[in-house]
């Protein structure tokens, strides 16, 4: 049987199939329906350092091929998640990849540090969509010194591994990614959502409460895959890329591996199909062992080597 085990930033993941943030909730949810034990690793939702109720409805509308969403991350806060959460997950056999955001740089640093003694959280994703309420307001995954900044204080503050969540609604990706690596991040997890509008017909306004949204769903593969072997050309393997995007398929989570990923993440599928990391984990499987591809490493960034020139 191909191993599908992966060793990344120091921590062994069973297989490089994880769930997305916010879109598995805790991982408490799934327990009933079937053993999540058998996920690479789960990330959480958002968790901030207080409470947060989201954004008002209408938060999340069907598009053609994919959603968008604007639900505010909503939260219990760092405290609610450790009291009321943490025990329920615990002792579940897989990784636990918590998803931070903050208005300021010293709100993300305190999520982080009280999380620091949850053994099971192994390694944190920065969620940057949030704007910096000390700087008029800049999204920091939207401007490289403030996002190298919150980088490098945070990494001199925790012990954990720290993987940075790109947003994709940039100019060029690659030269926030180069920000990241230089800064100090473990890993890259590429890509968050599309920013996209949708306009109600028949009530001539906006579909969302908030008017836009973050776009994820199958429409928006290419975009990530495109985003993922930009990254890998410039980056290779100096830093592990986690390939996040329109992934519903094992045919999907490899054209992000073979473009350079070295995990994936499922978002958008689990809303419709629960069971879709389940399935990709056995069609990754049965690839490899078709191929008589012994170890999953294998077909890490592959295609670039395979390339047409």
């Amino acid at each position: 049987m191909s191993d599908l085990s992966i060793n990344l930033f120091g921590i062994k993941f069973k297989n490089p199939v994880w769930v997305a943030s916010g879109t598995f909730g805790y991982g408490v949810e799934a327990m009933e329906i079937y053993d999540i034990s058998k996920l690479g690793a789960i990330v959480t939702k958002g968790i901030s350092l207080k409470p947060r109720e989201g954004n008002e409805p209408p938060r999340i509308i069907e598009t053609p091929c994919g959603m968008l969403n604007s639900i505010g991350l909503q939260n219990p806060g760092v405290e609610g998640f450790l009291k009321e959460i943490y025990p329920k997950i615990k002792n579940i056999d897989t990784n636990f990849i918590a998803n931070v955001f903050g208005e300021t740089e010293e709100e993300y640093i305190e999520v982080c540090l009280a999380l620091e003694e949850a053994e099971k959280i192994v390694a944190y994703e920065l969620n940057l969509s949030c704007p910096n309420v000390k700087k008029g307001g800049i999204v920091f995954g939207h401007d490289l010194l403030l996002m190298s900044s919150l980088i490098e204080s945070i990494k001199s503050r925790i012990k954990k591994p720290l993987l940075v969540k790109l947003s994709p609604n940039v100019t060029n990706i690659v030269d926030f990614a180069l920000a990241c690596t230089d800064s100090g991040a473990d890993g890259l997890v590429l890509i968050n959502t599309l920013m996209g509008v949708k306009i109600d017909i028949y009530k001539a306004k906006p579909a969302l409460s908030t008017v836009t949204g973050g776009l994820s769903g199958p429409a928006i593969l290419p975009v990530a895959v495109r985003m993922v072997w930009q990254v890998y050309e410039v980056l290779g393997e100096r830093i592990p890329i986690i390939g996040v995007g329109g992934i519903e398929k094992w045919e999907d989570a490899l054209e992000h591996i073979m473009a350079g990923a070295s995990a994936i993440q499922i978002g958008t599928a689990n809303f419709y199909d629960p069971f879709s990391p389940i399935k990709v984990i056995e069609g990754i499987r049965s690839f490899l062992k078709e191929r008589r591809i012994g170890n999953f490493e294998e077909v890490i960034g592959i295609a670039h080597k395979n390339r047409i020139s």
